[in-house]
């Protein structure tokens, strides 16, 4: 799957697998896709390699958080009170463009 940004196609993963949830964007370099991690409320950057922009949805993909260029070694939350949360990962400097409360489209290839 895919979403637009400013016309510029982003390929998404689907971490819907245990592996894919554990390893996420690890140890990864010049990242070039992003990561959308379902019925997740939370994410950490231990062990990346590069910085990543965060994108919390809810359940309809409205964007409810949004922090840009996280670094390593931090631990990012979605507000817990919300329950069908879900956190795309993003390259950095991806999301400038997206605002809270933006419903983002996921595409099918």
């Amino acid at each position: 799957m895919y979403i637009l940004i400013n016309k510029e196609k982003i390929d998404i993963i689907n971490a819907n697998t245990f592996f894919k949830r554990l390893t996420g964007l690890m140890e990864k370099k010049n990242i070039s896709y992003g990561m959308l991690f379902p019925h997740t409320n939370s994410i950490h950057t231990f062990f990346m390699k590069d910085a990543i922009d965060v994108i919390g949805l809810n359940e309809k993909n409205e964007i409810i958080l949004k922090v840009e260029n996280v670094p390593k070694n931090k631990i990012i939350s979605v507000h817990n009170s919300i329950k069908k949360t879900s956190i795309l990962e993003l390259p950095k400097n991806t999301s400038k463009s997206l605002n809270i409360g933006d419903i983002l489209t996921f595409i099918s290839k």
